[in-house]
């Protein structure tokens, strides 16, 4: 994630920039800049590193101004290197960002073929131009927001500052975060209201889609048509706590939502957006060399390592190996010589797989963590780290940090199958391709939950829930069942669909529903079969699917959860966002403690 903030003021922007970007800062440290206008003029000043290299800069070379954007960043597009630092500039326009532009290399192929020089590695740079080439052909700031808001994909957050306009900000959001702080002569913007909490109460969330105009006298709010709207006005409350949540009723709430921008954040620091594939860690750098990969995890985590197992399998052409870090000590595991441990943990502090990780360097082994925290024990025990970028995750059931964790193994078996010629280019490319586009279609099945309410209402009825999938939807079937068991204490498990007939059919009847997890897949005939058992038994479904699934077995569903299109082997990080979102609804609906379900603690620190 990046941390952005934006105001305008009656007193110097500066101090109140770098105040608001100290708060941000949990959301990215890899660099951090400013830009201010005075006097007409744009200026800026940017650092690599944390915001203590940005001050000494601003004591060697200060900024003026009343109106200004900072940023601090986490890599995504390019290197924390200056050149790659926010804000970016082009002629009259600066741009603070956060999220992905999907269609950035297309934008920026016909951005160069019109002449157009970048100086950066970053898809940010690509509004800034889009922005400003507008204004060079006479367009107002309203009108080439309008113009170029359409032509851009993806799940984002900018906010834009323009030379001669000292009572301007614009800024807009599609799938990321952004609020808006109403003052007295006053406006600021912010990636959240942690930024905004000293400044003002009063706060206004963007809906998906919008843009907007600040003013120091009034906000105007644009839908994705351009055309003007409302959106309320909420008085944030004093806990940090509840601050932390937004708008929203629980963290796990915000953390579903989050989705979209943590996945385009740790997609972008495992994807090197300049060869479109992952610079690969140490432990695997030699990538003919390793004989098999074993993933240890625990919980939610086991499940992405499971999801990893076919990947790295079918994409990558390497031996894999999956263990519950609580039984990988207590056998007798065969670990071969140049083989490679990746530990899977989302908070890097979960005893049983760092014990497990201690066990498997003692066979020698190389050694990566997966983690979401850089300074956790399982990271520094490790040869190398590969980080997810979901920042801070307080819901103990975990969802942003489970789809990073898909995310970041998923990059990691493409690049690795594409170094060892076991993919070529061509499908290396169409990987990518798909995984750059996850974050906007989960922000379009985060649209409209009221489609799972009367799900909800059959799920407080029955007695058992089964969650069935086959192939790569097997581990998220699995999930979605410990999902439900977690924070709805209903009873439900999951089950590779193959595996129905041998024992669990026993157990359908009127009072059991079953959910089947099914993008239309080449596996996809064989859970109609599965669909046929249960409604002969009495019991009831509920189909996860895309449109084609739908068009040939929605009207045999008793629910139907339709998902936007997607390529198969991306599909386990889509389909986790209903399985999720049917655990929290139904959670909500039963009035358990969602975000800390009873039992249950975030990291598991003893055996």
């Amino acid at each position: 994630m990046c941390g952005i903030f934006g105001v305008l003021s009656a007193d110097p922007a500066v101090p109140l920039m770098m105040d608001a970007l100290g708060r941000l800062e949990y959301r990215g440290y890899d660099s951090v800049g400013l830009a201010t206008v005075f006097e007409g003029k744009l200026s800026r000043r940017r650092a690599a590193g944390k915001l203590s290299a940005l001050q000494k800069l601003l004591e060697r070379e200060p900024l003026q101004g009343l109106s200004g954007i900072g940023h601090t960043r986490w890599a995504t597009h390019g290197p924390p290197t200056i050149e790659n630092s926010h804000p970016h500039v082009a002629g009259r326009v600066a741009v603070v960002h956060n999220g992905i532009i999907e269609n950035h290399a297309i934008l920026r192929a016909e951005l160069s073929a019109a002449g157009v020089t970048f100086e950066s590695a970053t898809d940010t740079e690509v509004v800034a131009h889009l922005l400003n080439r507008e204004l060079l052909v006479g367009a107002t700031p309203h009108e080439a927001m309008a113009l170029v808001m359409p032509r851009l994909i993806g799940a984002f957050a900018f906010v834009v500052l323009i030379a001669g306009e000292e009572d301007l900000l614009l800024a807009a959001r599609k799938a990321s975060p952004l609020a808006i702080g109403i003052g007295d002569g006053v406006a600021y913007v912010g990636s959240d209201a942690v930024a905004l909490a000293p400044l003002t109460r009063r706060i206004i969330y963007l809906d998906d889609g919008d843009w907007a105009e600040l003013l120091r006298s009034r906000i105007s709010v644009f839908d994705c048509h351009g055309v003007a709207v409302s959106r309320p006005e909420y008085l944030s409350t004093v806990s940090s706590g509840m601050m932390g949540k937004g708008n929203f009723r629980h963290f796990m709430e915000k953390e579903i939502y989050d989705q979209p921008e943590a996945i385009a954040h740790t997609l972008h620091a495992v994807i090197d957006p300049g060869t479109w594939i992952a610079a690969l860690p140490a432990p695997l750098d030699n990538v003919n060399a390793v004989s098999k990969i074993t993933i240890l995890a625990a919980g939610t985590s086991f499940y992405a390592a499971l999801t990893a197992r076919y990947w790295f399998e079918s994409i990558g052409g390497v031996a894999c190996e999956v263990d519950l870090s609580s039984e990988f000590r207590e056998r007798k595991a065969v670990l071969p010589d140049e083989g490679v441990v990746i530990a899977v943990s989302q908070s890097g502090e979960s005893l049983d797989t760092l014990l497990a990780l201690r066990h498997g360097k003692s066979f020698y082994q190389k050694t990566l963590a997966l983690v979401n925290v850089p300074e956790s024990s399982i990271a520094r025990e490790s040869d190398a780290i590969l980080l997810t970028r979901a920042g801070p995750e307080f819901g103990v059931a975990s969802t942003k940090a489970f789809t990073a964790q898909l995310t970041a193994l998923l990059g990691l078996a493409i690049a690795f199958g594409w170094a060892r010629g076991n993919i070529k280019d061509c499908d290396a490319l169409r990987l990518i391709t798909a995984l750059e586009g996850v974050p906007s279609r989960i922000a379009r099945a985060l649209k409209d939950v009221s489609k799972y309410q009367k799900i909800v209402h059959d799920l407080l009825r029955v007695r058992d829930v089964f969650y069935l999938g086959r192939g790569l939807s097997y581990p998220i079937a699995l999930e979605g069942a410990l999902k439900l068991k977690e924070i709805t204490y209903i009873h439900a498990e999951g089950y590779a669909a193959g595996e129905m007939k041998h024992g669990p059919i026993a157990l359908i009847d009127e009072h059991a529903l079953v959910i089947l997890v099914a993008p239309s897949d080449g596996l996809f005939g064989k859970i109609a079969s599965n669909m046929s058992e249960v409604r002969a038994r009495g019991g009831r479904v509920i189909l996860l699917t895309d449109a084609k699934g739908a068009e040939e077995l929605g009207t045999a569903a008793d629910h139907l959860v339709v998902l936007p299109d997607i390529q198969p082997e991306v599909s386990p990080i889509l389909y986790a966002i209903p399985v999720q979102l049917l655990a929290y609804l139904t959670a909500v609906e039963k009035g358990t403690d969602v975000d800390q379900p009873r039992n249950l603690a975030k990291s598991v620190t003893v055996e």
